[in-house]
């Protein structure tokens, strides 16, 4: 039974319970609060919590404080040395000498002047860190991929949905504007008829051949003073410490991510899923093959796979680079590269088609978290909303699930199982450790 200091399951739910009494717009404090000078009107200004300030957490706390309207006050992190980095980045750099710390999120989010929250924990938390704060009226920045599994994808959409919160996945490649003008140009038939998406997400780089040395699980050592592992681990089962466990390394633990699969795949696949036109469903066949990793990264890789859609449209993938994804189709093709989303294309005159003359427009912004404030403020969908999110999310957990059964697939986008097998089925959701639970 995971222990939590005086903060009790009772007291979490009544605060949350009242809290849910703040649903509607974002909140909104005044000006000279936030010493700002009232250069921003206060009914234009977004209060932030930040869950997770790791060096993730740390890139989204420097992006949003470039946004004029938004304003952090309280961070969490259940690592006391990140906790404080970020609260002093925030006083030195920012000037907001009130930002609050806590090592509970739930704490964070019963604060009733906390109009959304940026999610940006290891993948294992996203969902049940993210369904909190939507249940406690707040709207949510959550960083790809949405979840950890579709259950709690799936269970993340239906939050949304019954609390009326905005959602952006922090897919931040699919708001450039060279990955929307190709994917514009892809479902403007620019390329002919779509036949094929080749994903290319090679594990070349000096941290995966680092992981690919370890081929055992490292001894145990002593918890570092301010972490609180037992917290870290959360819902997952309970397993020694070792520093090669946690901070950037959990990605490639299948307990906490998914690998270079959900990884990178979460941006390159997500594009292509933004191209295609396939935001709100998936492929109906998974095949998928891959080398496990050995010792404590059990994560795959060297894995070549072929997702096959409805219409007979198949997004193949493999290990190999560059890293990024091609649309073929029956008159020409299309790469976009990740990161930074250089194109090329045959014929090259695609490139110099105007966007505004194209049938497909998918709009712009200057930003990803600029989408998500505007979508706050408007209550419109973000580019990258919950369903969004967890569709993409889910091609990358079904292929590591094929990967890890060796077999094929056959997928019900629409009731979201798999048909015919039990096994795999019981991957779609993780076996949560009291007392937590979706």
């Amino acid at each position: 039974m995971i222990k939590h200091t005086a903060y009790t399951r009772r007291r979490f739910m009544k605060q949350s319970a009242t809290s849910l009494g703040v649903i509607g717009l974002p909140y909104l404090i005044p000006a000279s609060a936030l010493g700002l000078g009232g250069q921003i009107a206060p009914s234009n200004r977004i209060t932030l919590g930040v869950i997770g300030t790791g060096g993730r957490g740390l890139d989204l706390i420097k992006m949003f404080f470039r946004q004029p309207d938004a304003q952090i006050v309280a961070v969490c992190d259940v690592d006391k040395e990140h906790r404080e980095k970020a609260q002093g980045i925030i006083n030195e750099q920012y000037g907001n000498k009130d930002c609050a710390l806590f090592s509970d999120f739930r704490q964070l989010i019963a604060r009733p002047d906390i109009g959304a929250v940026i999610v940006a924990t290891p993948d294992h938390w996203h969902a049940l860190a993210t369904i909190a704060a939507l249940n406690a009226g707040k709207d949510v920045f959550c960083e790809k991929p949405l979840a950890n599994s579709v259950a709690e994808g799936r269970a993340i959409c239906e939050a949304v949905k019954k609390n009326n919160r905005v959602l952006q996945t922090g897919s931040h490649e699919r708001s450039g504007p060279n990955a929307r003008f190709a994917c514009e140009l892809v479902r403007s038939g620019k390329i002919g008829k779509l036949q094929t998406i080749r994903i290319n997400l090679p594990c070349t780089d000096k941290h995966h051949l680092e992981i690919r040395q370890v081929t055992e699980v490292p001894p145990p050592e002593p918890i570092p003073v301010g972490f609180d592992y037992d917290f870290w681990l959360g819902h997952t089962p309970e397993v020694p410490y070792t520093p090669k466990r946690c901070h950037f390394y959990w990605r490639f633990i299948l307990n906490y991510g998914g690998g270079e699969m959900t990884d990178r795949g979460a941006h390159v696949i997500d594009i292509g899923q933004l191209g295609a036109g396939t935001d709100d469903t998936g492929p109906v066949e998974i095949q998928a093959i891959g080398v496990p990793g050995t010792g404590l990264y059990n994560a795959l890789w060297d894995y070549h796979f072929i997702n096959t859609y409805a219409n007979g449209m198949q997004m193949i993938g493999e290990a190999a680079g560059p890293r990024g994804l091609k649309f073929e189709g029956s008159e020409g093709w299309i790469f976009v590269h990740i990161h930074g989303a250089k194109l090329e294309a045959e014929p090259t005159s695609l490139l110099a088609e105007k966007p505004e003359s194209l049938q497909v427009q998918l709009g712009r912004t200057d930003s990803h978290p600029r989408n998500f404030l505007d979508a706050v403020k408007s209550r419109k969908q973000p580019f990258a909303h919950a369903e969004v999110g967890h569709r993409t999310a889910s091609i990358c957990h079904l292929n590591n699930i094929a990967m890890r059964l060796g077999r094929r697939l056959k997928w019900d986008p629409v009731r979201e199982q798999v048909i015919g097998d039990d096994e795999a089925n019981r991957l779609l959701a993780p076996v949560m450790r009291s007392p937590w639970s979706l």
